[in-house]
């Protein structure tokens, strides 16, 4: 949606230049909130919720830092508020992802998604996140998503690159070799 990213740029630049001139605010710290923030914009009953002319902004922003898990920041308030006044509140998600580009971009390191079929600990995702680090050339990122459909190995997303050495992408290039 090219309107929604039209619309959430000012949002992400600006919250992004209010935390990095800001003294004792941490880019870390603001990047979780914006994604909190964000999981619980896109819920589809809260958005029901906001858009319900009968609800104020008040109430709408009294259930949002509600349904938070930690306390709010000042700054997270003031910025929650001007969204949902703006009535911006369905483009948070966008926001959030465009901040989190931009401190990626200042830290030049990349998210990554490691799809796995079996769950990975911590010494495994380490040894895992090294490797990719080298084979990617910046520093990642990582979440880990589990998904049986592998069979076996990982499949990594960067952006928009893809590694992928799961059992089944492996059996997929098989089957593309027998049936040519």
């Amino acid at each position: 949606m090219a309107e929604l990213a039209t619309i959430a740029r000012p949002y992400a630049d600006a919250l992004f230049k209010a935390a990095t001139s800001g003294a004792g605010v941490d880019l870390g710290s603001t990047a979780a909130w914006v994604d909190e923030l964000a999981a619980i914009a896109a819920n589809p009953q809260l958005r029901q919720l906001a858009d319900n002319p009968k609800v104020t902004a008040d109430q709408v922003f009294d259930v949002l830092t509600g349904v938070a898990r930690s306390a709010l920041p000042e700054m997270a308030r003031n910025f929650l508020r001007t969204v949902i006044d703006n009535g911006r509140l369905n483009a948070l998600p966008e926001v959030a992802e465009q901040f989190r580009a931009l401190v990626n971009r200042r830290n030049g390191s990349s998210d990554a998604v490691v799809y796995s079929a079996f769950p990975m600990d911590g010494a495994a995702l380490a040894e895992v996140g090294a490797a990719l680090e080298k084979r990617f050339g910046r520093k990642l990122n990582l979440t880990v998503q589990q998904d049986d459909s592998l069979i076996g190995g990982i499949r990594v997303v960067v952006g928009d690159e893809v590694l992928d050495t799961s059992v089944k992408a492996r059996l997929e290039q098989m089957k593309a070799v027998l049936t040519a």
